[in-house]
């Protein structure tokens, strides 16, 4: 197994069955992997979108109260659903995030070149719905 990076259109990537041999599957590759990168982004982003609407609009304007002893919150329900969103975000971030550095640890460059610019573009493009969020 190589150990540096190098330039091939040959590689094993994440299994045995997606095993590449010609120029046209490296592409291909590359493109699932850069693809791949693009969605870690934009889950990244969907799940600071999700904590900005859990958050009621107060928290950050108002000094922290302690809530009164018994008095069940209206929105600790809401909460509380928020918090299963973004524990499945985060799940889901977690695995494509492993499948991305096992893919490049395949240490074949054009995926290193592919998962570098998915990022890239998945930040770029992501970035700004966050403001809409």
């Amino acid at each position: 197994m190589q150990m540096s990076f190098y330039f091939s259109d040959t590689a094993v990537l994440l299994f045995d069955f997606w095993s590449v041999h010609t120029p046209t599957g490296m592409v291909l590759s590359v493109l699932v992997i850069l693809l791949l990168s693009m969605l870690y982004e934009a889950i990244k982003m969907g799940k600071a979108v999700l904590l900005r609407r859990a958050l009621p609009p107060s928290l950050s304007q108002d000094p922290l109260l302690e809530p009164e002893e018994g008095v069940p919150s209206p929105t600790q329900g809401r909460w509380f659903q928020y918090h299963v969103g973004q524990t499945l975000f985060h799940v889901v971030q977690v695995v494509l995030g492993y499948m991305v550095m096992l893919a490049v640890m395949s240490y074949n460059a054009w995926i290193f070149l592919g998962a570098i610019a998915g990022s890239t573009l998945g930040y770029f493009v992501m970035y700004p719905l966050l403001g809409r969020g």
